[in-house]
């Protein structure tokens, strides 16, 4: 293993040293002051001591929530085809572990996928504004590549925090560069776009690359960008994420090797589209250098939001407001609501299409679904990671509540995740008329879980396929990271 390891490594940190002259000799340098090379410069330039104790503190609770939701992820079907399909299609190459598969390695491209897909296939990954998923594309290419590196060459704990708030902080910048972003999203589903830019930067950051190769593994990640909404609530959605993770990591490894791109793919060009593809409304700013005193992260200003179960992040205000009647019908003690006693379900929510499903045929269409988040919440209280399981879903009871929904889409509710809102009507045999009403719910980044939440949510997901002890080892391990030496101790753990 030793020497597959070396072999794969040696030509990535040889061709670092040997790119630095041909870059200066390049007969046409991109312009100093572009959008794109000021992303280039501030990827290579931003350092440790730039992050802030808040954002230090927010990312480790990002780390932690991602590889809980892999490690349950893994026992997923998807991810089992994904890695199936890794290991019968490509030579084994063990280097990079695979998430809660113990003495399972392959390539660092592949493991960055698998893991991708591992973190994504249960919809239970981080939510940001604008909407993304921003963690499930960059920690798997960081982790891989970390596992890539030599022995002694390992990142360090502060290290590996900076690589993955760096592919944080360019997707949050780069979703600001357009209005259209700010809404849950119609065409392009946006981990599948910024989440491949902001895991190559991640990855770029880790590779200690210079500024004209950063700028470079972002303009050949924007030629290995894009997926359709369409395969929203399908196996492949969490296809997605790993693409985005991967594909990161390998523009990262090109730039590295020499490989060039276009030097103004973030810049705003009348006639020729870069990264302006993905918007219909583009509007780029150039990403200031960090300076002596700081740079202020997005991350500091807006923290995350978390979910508590594994469904679209718009599903948590109506299952919340659901949860509400619920309590109303029954109490606060045991019990559940019986379809009899209900005459009319009405949920007033944003107009997203691919999120309104009446019917759900699949597990993946009920993570999608507004009205089935909304009856299982009144039937059951709450919604749950069992929830979605094909005894519950097929339940007589929650089809006969699932007949009785309705939807309205109010003009003051927007399809936007810092706006909107989850209203539930219930209306009884007897005509009485119940409301509950959800603005913002717990786990949103207006009211973010709890630590002890976190962890709580943590210890569930990463239980399901490690042990006890392994799983509060990781817990200390990630709230260490910013104080080791090297990450060899986040990376053994992981299997």
């Amino acid at each position: 293993m030793i020497s597959t390891l070396q072999k794969t490594v040696r030509p990535v940190w040889a061709v670092r040293g040997l790119h630095k002259s041909a870059v200066e000799v390049l007969k046409h340098p991109a312009p100093e002051d572009t959008v794109t090379a000021s992303y280039g410069k501030f990827i290579s330039e931003v350092k440790p001591q730039h992050l802030s104790s808040l954002v230090l503190q927010r990312s480790k609770r990002m780390v932690l929530d991602s590889i809980g939701v892999g490690l349950i992820g893994s026992t997923t079907e998807v991810f089992e085809l994904a890695l199936q399909h890794c290991q019968l299609m490509y030579a084994a190459d063990d280097i990079s572990s695979v998430y809660g598969r113990r003495g399972t390695r392959l390539s660092p491209t592949l493991a960055a996928f698998v893991n991708g897909v591992a973190t994504h296939s249960m919809d239970f990954d981080d939510t940001w504004h604008p909407a993304t998923h921003p963690s499930g594309a960059v920690l798997p290419a960081v982790l891989a590549l970390s596992d890539m590196m030599p022995a002694n060459g390992k990142p360090s704990g502060p290290d590996f925090l900076l690589a993955f708030n760096v592919g944080i902080e360019i997707q949050g910048r780069l979703m600001r560069f357009s209005n259209e972003a700010r809404n849950i999203p119609k065409r392009f589903h946006p981990p599948s776009v910024v989440g491949t830019m902001g895991s190559a930067a991640a990855c770029a950051r880790l590779l200690s690359l210079n500024p004209s190769q950063c700028s470079h593994a972002l303009a050949i990640a924007a030629s290995l960008s894009g997926a359709p909404m369409a395969n929203a609530a399908t196996q492949s959605k969490p296809l997605h994420i790993g693409n985005a993770s991967r594909l990161g990591l390998e523009a990262a490894l090109l730039a590295s090797r020499g490989l060039e791109a276009s030097p103004l793919v973030l810049d705003a060009v009348a006639g020729v589209a870069g990264f302006s593809a993905f918007y219909e409304d583009y509007m780029p700013q150039p990403l200031e250098s960090p300076h002596d005193d700081g740079h202020m992260f997005l991350l500091e200003e807006q923290d995350m939001g978390f979910k508590r179960f594994p469904a679209h992040l718009g599903m948590h205000w109506v299952a919340d407001a659901a949860a509400s009647v619920h309590k109303i019908l029954v109490g606060f003690g045991p019990g559940t609501v019986s379809p009899a006693q209900i005459q009319d379900i009405l949920l007033r929510v944003p107009k997203s299409k691919y999120i309104n499903r009446p019917l759900p045929d699949s597990e993946h269409e009920a993570r999608h679904s507004f009205q089935f988040n909304a009856c299982t919440a009144l039937l059951d209280g709450e919604v749950t990671v069992q929830s979605f399981t094909p005894a519950a879903m097929t339940r007589p009871d929650l089809h006969a509540l699932l007949s009785r929904v309705r939807v309205e889409h109010p003009q003051d509710n927007p399809a936007n995740f810092d706006r909107m809102y989850g209203e539930v009507q219930v209306t009884l045999l007897d005509g009485d008329m119940l409301r509950g009403r959800c603005d913002t719910f717990y786990g949103h980044w207006r009211n973010p879980l709890t630590n002890e939440s976190l962890r709580k949510k943590f210890r569930h997901n990463a239980g399901a396929v490690l042990a006890s002890e392994k799983v509060e080892r990781l817990i200390d391990v990630v709230e260490e990271l910013d104080r080791l030496g090297d990450c060899r101790a986040l990376l053994s753990q992981l299997q």
